[in-house]
């Protein structure tokens, strides 16, 4: 059923002159004029040469750009590139555009979903606005699985860097493996493909608790297809370019994807039964890693972890055990030439954080926050042990992190069924 409240009564009279379509290809943007562009001719590239002859509209959730982002991708159409790509489509692309609040649950993803809800579309693409490297066959390799061999979700999986996405790598990769026995390297996709019926359901599901309805759709729908009876594979798209965040912007990337999954785990009936994970199709390459040099601030990632472990003890007290306590404590003394984060204290630490936020110890966003700087140390512990590390030995330590959060997972349903 679509969400009318957020669709506003002009966008639906666009939607409804499109029609039904089998294709939705959603953008949610925030001032992006500087990147949509090549973002937008990559994707009516890909249309044009891998999917002709679909019903296609672009949908464009806009959250207030003041930049002239809407502008570009109405102005888009297949029509202005015909000249210049020899290349021709039987139908229209439609490319309209909305805003919503950014303060609205759900956010854009929402209003994307229900716009195909409307349209009754039987395939969706999210590309980020953000993916400027993107090229065509993008949309060939995420879509087509969705479209042609029922695939329900497609998630990425890029040539990153090897110290790039490493609060993936080291937290949720292993965690949402070990929750939901689904080895996708990218639970938190920026550029992915999903079936209506995924879309339909994830719509029809109950309101995520307010502290976590406005923020991690994207996660939350790849865990309800992980938690579901839904077909997931992911999909080697190429280089992803790395966008470069301030340590300012971590509390709140954690709240968008740690926050949303420990809130999932509310549902204990679903995570509690996987015993051990499986692997899930992968197309093309299963992982590659970027080795060129990257500077990362060793230094500060030492002393924000230190400090956090000396700052926050108060409540580090209420949310871990004394002996877990203890260890980190030992570790903050470590000099950082010398530091070392071993893989079952990390799994232990997130574990009882995990159940903490559970029992609500202290406020949930609190738990969050403390969580932040023993990220860092972790962190930090993997740029060093990787300094020198070949592709297939940085694969090897993460695979190492995972079964150690895999092997320790009866500790956290003994915690949650016992409290700390």
């Amino acid at each position: 059923m679509v969400e009318e409240s957020i669709l506003t009564d002009d966008f639906l009279r666009e939607l409804i002159n499109v029609g039904e379509v089998d294709l939705l290809v959603g953008l949610d943007t925030f001032n992006d004029a500087k990147t949509v562009g090549n973002v937008m001719q990559a994707v009516r590239a890909g249309l044009l040469r891998y999917f002709p002859r679909l019903r296609t509209v672009v949908v464009n959730a806009d959250g207030g750009s003041r930049d002239g982002t809407q502008e570009l991708v109405r102005a888009a159409s297949i029509s202005d590139m015909r000249h210049v790509s020899n290349l021709s489509s039987l139908r229209t692309l439609h490319c309209i555009s909305t805003q919503y609040s950014r303060e609205s649950s759900g956010g854009g993803l929402h209003t994307i979903l229900a716009a195909a809800d409307l349209l009754r579309a039987s395939s969706l693409v999210v590309i980020s606005p953000e993916s400027t490297n993107m090229e065509p066959e993008w949309v060939e390799r995420l879509v087509r699985p969705v479209a042609k061999e029922n695939y329900d979700l497609i998630t990425p999986i890029y040539r990153r860097h090897k110290f790039d996405a490493l609060l993936v790598r080291t937290l949720l990769y292993p965690m949402t493996r070990a929750m939901y026995g689904k080895r996708l390297r990218e639970p938190i996709p920026t550029d992915f493909a999903f079936s209506g019926r995924l879309a339909t359901q994830f719509l029809a599901q109950e309101p995520t608790p307010s502290d976590v309805g406005r923020m991690g759709a994207e996660l939350q729908l790849s865990l309800s297809a992980m938690s579901g009876d839904f077909r997931v594979g992911q999909s080697f798209l190429g280089t992803r370019e790395r966008i470069e965040h301030g340590a300012a912007e971590l509390v709140p990337a954690m709240r968008r994807t740690v926050g949303v999954l420990f809130a999932s785990l509310e549902n204990f009936a679903v995570w509690s039964a996987v015993k051990e994970s499986q692997p899930v199709p992968t197309i093309g390459v299963e992982h590659e890693v970027n080795l060129e040099p990257l500077r990362v601030n060793r230094k500060r990632l030492h002393q924000m972890f230190a400090t956090g472990v000396a700052e926050l003890d108060p409540v580090l007290r209420s949310i871990l055990y004394d002996t877990t306590l203890a260890e980190l404590k030992a570790l903050a003394l470590q000099p950082e030439e010398e530091f070392v984060f071993p893989n079952e204290l990390w799994a232990t630490t997130v574990y009882e954080f995990a159940a903490s936020h559970h029992q609500a110890v202290i406020s949930r966003d609190h738990v969050i926050q403390a969580l932040a700087p023993l990220y860092r140390g972790k962190a930090l512990a993997f740029v060093l042990e990787n300094r020198d590390a070949s592709g297939v030995e940085i694969e090897k330590n993460v695979e190492a992190i995972c079964l150690s959060f895999e092997s320790l997972k009866p500790y956290l349903l003994e915690m949650w069924e016992t409290g700390k």
